[in-house]
C-alpha cells in the first residue's frame, strides 16, 4: 500500500470471475497473486467491450528453470485463455548479462534453453510471442526507439532512488530499467498492435514492481495508458517459507529438469518442516503450516482446495505428521514436473523459432479509447474475425 498497489480482496476476485466468466485460477483464488496496480480499471474497459494485451518475462539466469518460475506464467496462460487476448514474454538476457557473471553467449543461449520451458507451458503459438532482448534490438527498430523515449523521462537520481544503483555498477544497469518498461508500450510492437496505443496487464512477482513503478509515471508523458499489474508472493526455497528459490543454489529449489528421486531426496532432506521437535508435541500441539514447506507447495500446486484444507487440518492437529506432509508434496509435485519434461521434448527448434519469430497474432479486439475503425493489426473491424472463421 506504501508503494500505490492495493489488496487482491474476495470482491475483486468474485469481479474477475464474472467478467472471465470462469472461475479464477487457485493461485489468485488463495491468494498467492495478493496486489494488484489498476485492475479495476483494465476490467472496467473489458466490460466496455475493450481488451488488452499481457505482457509477462523471465531472466534466464540458468539452463533451467525451477518451480517457482511456472508460477507467473501458469496465471498468465490462465489469463490468455480466460480473456482469449496475445501476450508477449520478454527474455531479459541482456540484463542477465550485465549482472551475472554470464557472457553475452552464454545469456543467449540459457534464453532460448529458458523459452522451450515457457513454451511447455502450453501458451497458444497463434496469439503468443516470445522475444530476447539482445535478438530482438536488431530486428525491431521501434524496440530501441521506445527504450530511448523512456530513458528521456527519467533520470539517473530517479533510478538511483528506485533500484539503488551506486558509482561502482557499471553504466549498462543503469539503462536497463527502460527495456523492461517498453514492452509495456504496445508500439514496441508493431507488427502485432500497429501504432494503436493498447491497455496491457503485466502478471509479475512481487519484487518486479518497481520496474513497472517507474513504467507508470512515464507512460502518460509519451501518451500510453498506464500498465495494469498483478503481483505474485514469492515461491519459498526448501530452507523456508519465507525465503526465496534460488536458480543459482541447486538445493533451493525444486528445478524442471530434476528426476523423481532427485525430487524425492531434494523434499526429504532440505525442506523446512513444521512439525514440532518431538512425536508427542507434534500430536498434542500440531504442526504449523504457515512455516511447512512441504504444505506451502501443496498451496501452489495442488489443485483441489477441499483436499488442501484437509490436509491442513489433519497437520495442525497432529493426525499428519511431518514425513507424511513431506511424502503428499513429493507425489504431488513429481508428476507435474514429469509431464513437463514430456511436453519440453515436444518442443524442437522448428517449435521455438516459430515463437520467437517477429509476427502477426491471431487477435481480434477493438482499440481502449476512441474508436479508430481498426482493429489490432491495424485491418478494418471484422476481418480478423473472418479470417478466424475460414481458418
Amino acid at each position: 500500500e506504501r508503494f500505490g498497489c492495493s489488496h487482491i480482496d474476495a470482491s475483486l476476485v468474485e469481479r474477475l470471475e464474472k467478467v472471465a466468466g470462469k472461475p479464477v485460477h487457485h493461485l489468485i483464488r488463495r491468494g498467492i497473486f495478493f496486489s494488484h496496480r489498476d485492475l479495476h480499471t483494465l476490467l472496467n474497459a473489458v466490460e466496455t467491450g475493450k481488451k488488452f494485451y499481457l505482457y509477462t518475462g523471465r531472466g534466464p539466469s540458468s539452463d533451467s528453470m525451477h518451480l517457482g518460475h511456472l508460477v507467473p506464467f501458469i496465471v498468465t496462460k490462465w489469463l490468455q485463455e480466460a480473456f482469449d487476448v496475445p501476450l508477449v514474454i520478454q527474455l531479459t538476457d541482456d540484463e542477465k548479462t550485465l549482472w551475472k557473471d554470464l557472457t553475452v553467449e552464454q545469456s543467449m543461449r540459457m534464453a532460448r534453453e529458458n523459452a522451450k520451458d515457457i513454451i511447455a507451458i502450453g501458451f497458444d503459438p497463434e496469439k503468443t510471442f516470445i522475444f530476447s532482448n539482445l535478438d530482438f534490438m536488431g530486428q525491431c527498430p521501434q524496440f530501441y526507439q521506445n527504450i530511448i523515449r523512456i530513458q528521456k523521462c527519467v533520470t539517473f537520481n530517479q533510478v538511483k532512488g528506485i533500484f539503488g544503483f551506486g558509482d561502482s555498477d557499471v553504466i549498462g544497469k543503469i539503462g536497463f530499467p527502460a527495456a523492461q518498461a517498453a514492452p509495456a508500450f504496445s508500439t514496441t510492437f508493431p507488427f502485432i498492435f500497429g501504432n494503436d496505443k493498447l491497455p496491457v496487464l503485466i502478471p509479475c512477482a512481487i519484487d518486479q514492481d518497481p520496474y513497472f513503478r517507474m513504467t507508470r509515471d512515464v507512460s502518460p508523458r509519451l501518451g500510453f495508458p498506464k500498465p495494469a499489474l498483478i503481483h505474485s508472493s514469492f515461491f519459498p526455497a526448501l530452507q523456508g517459507a519465507r525465503t526465496k528459490m534460488s536458480a543459482s543454489d541447486t538445493n533451493s529449489a525444486v528445478f524442471l529438469t530434476d528426476t523423481e528421486k532427485q525430487i524425492k531426496t531434494k523434499i526429504n532432506k532440505h525442506a523446512f518442516s513444521g512439525g514440532r521437535p518431538t512425536l508427542e508435541e507434534h500430536r498434542e500441539l500440531g504442526g504449523n503450516t504457515d512455516v511447512d514447506v512441504s504444505f506451502q507447495l501443496l498451496r501452489f500446486f495442488l489443485e483441489d482446495d477441499a483436499e488442501l484444507e484437509r490436509i491442513r487440518v489433519q497437520y495442525t492437529k497432529g493426525e499428519l505428521l511431518s514425513g507424511e506432509m513431506k511424502k503428499i508434496a513429493i507425489e504431488t509435485l513429481q508428476p507435474i514436473v514429469a509431464e513437463h519434461q514430456r511436453r519440453r521434448k515436444d518442443v524442437t527448434e522448428e517449435v521455438l523459432n516459430q515463437f520467437l519469430a517477429p509476427r502477426k497474432l491471431n487477435y481480434e479486439f477493438t482499440v481502449a479509447g476512441p474508436d479508430t475503425g481498426n482493429d489490432g493489426d491495424g485491418k478494418k473491424k471484422g476481418k480478423n474475425k473472418k479470417a478466424a472463421k475460414q481458418k
